[in-house]
């Protein structure tokens, strides 16, 4: 997992409550476990004017011009400023690989689907809960600028506007330690490496048995 410090990103408005899972990355592609190639699948059905197919080559397929990651001004958007319950629906972690595999690293919002809130933890992706007016403020200077960035801070917890407003948020201790580290549950585990060997090799001095 990818740790996370700071960004000053591009940011792009997903002005709709209620997106679930489903919408973020549709069933037909829920096949692979590779935890990569999803991004351009990402919001499949709002993206393009065809039904898109896990494998298929995406390069020649119709898009929805008026889809908002579609416009021109928000190509390379790497934070995604939601509304309401964002990522709700099905628990499938293959909506915070479909977004963090499209380039986003942040998501901004006034409320998340807890599973949803969860996994992206875990996937290298830092949601952040915001008070609904701090949220549609954002959205009316995302609306009405051009190349609207914020930057946001992981260690000090704050966000800072395109006017320099500062907007503080929290998050747990556990999971932004996680986050700074870049500690999956793999590598929360790899971090006992030495413990683990040393389990494992008295084990078989003890019970050798159970490695015959």
């Amino acid at each position: 997992m990818k740790p996370f410090q700071k960004l000053d990103g591009l940011v792009a408005p997903m002005d709709r409550a209620n997106v679930d899972t489903d919408a973020i990355i549709p069933k037909q592609f829920l096949k692979s476990i590779k935890r990569s190639g999803f991004g351009p699948n990402l919001f499949d059905e709002w993206r393009y004017l065809d039904v898109g197919q896990p494998g298929q080559d995406n390069s020649g397929r119709p898009k929805n011009p008026d889809f908002v990651l579609n416009q021109p001004r928000y190509q390379g958007a790497q934070i995604l400023l939601t509304r309401d319950n964002f990522g709700c629906g099905s628990s499938r972690e293959h909506a915070p690989w479909a977004l963090e595999d499209y380039g986003f690293r942040v998501i901004i919002g006034p409320s998340f689907a807890d599973i949803f809130f969860n996994n992206c933890f875990k996937n290298g992706l830092l949601p952040i809960k915001l008070d609904a007016a701090e949220v549609e403020e954002l959205f009316a200077q995302c609306l009405g600028a051009d190349g609207y960035r914020l930057a946001v801070d992981l260690q000090a917890q704050t966000i800072t506007r395109a006017d320099g407003k500062v907007i503080p948020f929290n998050v747990d201790p556990f999971r932004r330690e996680c986050l700074l580290n870049g500690w999956d549950d793999i590598g929360l585990t790899l971090r006992r490496a030495d413990i683990i060997r040393d389990y494992e090799a008295r084990r078989r001095v003890e019970q050798p048995w159970l490695f015959a």
